[in-house]
């Protein structure tokens, strides 16, 4: 959200005041959604946060570190893509 701190008359030297006062306007009739829409969108964003498993992430930088541990322990063995 914007703030009446936001827009000041000293902002840049020389500014139109019609300039200064179109800012104030926009910021005054910005529209707002509406509190059932925002509920709604916390809602889903909250529901789409419980899907992500932590679990899942875990493996996952668990087994992509694992492999490329193998992948340097196998270059230093000799054998491998990087002997």
């Amino acid at each position: 959200m914007s703030d009446r701190r936001d827009i000041r008359d000293g902002l840049e030297p020389g500014a139109p005041p019609e300039l200064l006062q179109l800012a104030r306007r926009l910021a005054d009739e910005r529209p707002v959604p509406s509190a059932a829409f925002r509920g709604r969108l916390r809602r889903h964003l909250l529901e789409r946060a419980a899907h992500r498993s932590v679990g899942a992430r875990i493996a996952a930088f668990a087994g992509s570190g694992g492999l490329l541990l193998a992948l340097a322990a196998a270059g230093a063995a000799g054998a491998g893509p990087f002997a």
